[in-house]
């Protein structure tokens, strides 16, 4: 897979994947990725159903059932690859971001 045409992940993307680990509606997606980000982070409904239009149609996450008018998704094999390689490359530069004494 050419992770190239994924990568980098958006702040608000990376979030997304990373909640959808286990399977979860829009709303719950938008509550734990704020809860994660310690506040930093908030997604708007737009966004979401935006990014899981988009998610989905790459294939990075994929509708696993619906509760009620809710739609399921969750995490595919492709999108836990994907994220996975995001980590690592944010690993790298939070690694280069102490040697500099950035912070």
């Amino acid at each position: 897979m050419n992770m190239k045409k994924y990568l980098p992940l958006t702040e608000s993307t990376a979030y997304i994947l990373l909640v959808l680990h286990e399977p979860l509606h829009g709303y719950g997606v938008m509550q734990k990725v704020k809860t994660l980000s310690e506040d930093t982070v908030t997604i708007g409904p737009g966004t979401l159903y935006g990014a899981f239009s988009t998610l989905e149609s790459e294939q990075l996450i994929a509708k696993v059932g619906e509760e009620g008018r809710r739609k399921v998704y969750e995490l595919t094999e492709k999108g836990q690859q994907v994220l996975k390689e995001h980590i690592r490359r944010s690993e790298i530069l939070v690694k280069n971001g102490a040697i500099t004494k950035v912070w």
